[in-house]
């Protein structure tokens, strides 16, 4: 069984959930002019945040994630100098989820409080610095937004989504909120949608910079399970990480794991995109990574939706 009671969160990251994902129907959840679904979750100091609060008064960013995703550990970070940067004009806002990769130290949620303290986890050791809510067991608001690992949403005045990102990338979300403000100042209406409504790129140096930050989180089972379903490339995403993620958040520390870890990164990238070239060419988050062609034709369960790396 994946999970713990439910058919939302799951208790190992494995090759069967990755072929799902491929052979899912790619970004699902609300389309580019659609109103955003509401909802009303409390945050980790007990605040309530209704989305429909700010309709009408203010733009709002919504970006998801976990602790075991490498994917959020890459962009939290910059979330928050975005957060600062655009002020009172946008309010951002970061959503807890299942765990992408749980294990033994941080396995996936069987009640609120765990889930709580997962948060609470994730926020001291990024130092995330929006409102930071936390979803129900089910995953109510994050089935509503596409149940992808790290996606972003913003939405503007009028309640309705201006721009999706499939993954939660700063320069891009600050790009779409640089055009959507310029547009509402020009036009003097709450409602555009901007660099044509969406982005699917997947930011490739956040595996290779922050994939054993993240995954250590859930404890050593996560990274096994993530290297076995992912394979080589992910195996080379552990290695690269452990070695060039310190360096990359200290670049005065030492030149010489920076350049062991250079090797190790081209050796992945190359490794990579050989076995790409052989394999995958869809347009779904995990095109990049190689799935059996005996796992990509087992049958889909679409209530499991998108799993994350």
């Amino acid at each position: 069984m994946f999970g713990l009671g439910s058919d939302y969160n799951y208790s190992h990251f494995t090759k069967e959930l990755l072929a799902k994902d491929l052979a899912g129907d790619g970004f699902r959840g609300p389309e580019p002019g659609d109103r955003a679904p509401d909802f009303e979750l409390r945050s980790l100091e007990g605040d309530v945040f209704r989305l429909s609060d700010f309709r009408g008064e203010k733009n709002v960013v919504l970006t998801f994630g976990s602790a075991t995703c490498p994917m959020t550990a890459g962009s939290v970070g910059g979330i928050s100098k975005l957060a600062k940067k655009f002020g009172d004009a946008v309010q951002f806002v970061f959503i807890y989820v299942r765990e992408a990769h749980p294990g033994d130290s941080l396995p996936a949620h069987s009640s609120i409080a765990e889930k709580v303290r997962a948060a609470e986890l994730l926020r001291a050791e990024e130092e995330l610095d929006i409102p930071l809510l936390v979803d129900d067991l089910k995953g109510t608001v994050h089935r509503k937004y596409s149940k992808l690992p790290n996606p972003a949403f913003v939405i503007d005045k009028s309640g309705r989504i201006a721009f999706r990102a499939m993954w939660s990338q700063p320069n891009v979300i600050e790009d779409a909120l640089e055009q959507l403000l310029a547009a509402q100042a020009s036009a003097d209406q709450g409602h555009a949608v901007v660099l044509g409504g969406e982005d699917t790129s997947m930011p490739m140096s956040y595996p290779a910079l922050h994939s054993y930050r993240a995954l250590q989180r859930g404890g050593r089972p996560a990274i096994e399970d993530f290297e076995q379903a992912m394979g080589i490339p992910g195996r080379f995403a552990v290695a690269s990480s452990r070695i060039i993620g310190p360096v990359a958040e200290n670049p005065g520390k030492s030149l010489l794991a920076a350049a062991l870890g250079a090797g190790v990164l081209a050796a992945g990238v190359y490794a990579g995109f050989a076995l790409r070239r052989k394999r995958l060419h869809s347009r779904y988050p995990y095109r990049n990574f190689p799935v059996s062609a005996e796992d990509g034709q087992q049958e889909v369960e679409n209530d499991y939706g998108v799993v994350g790396i």
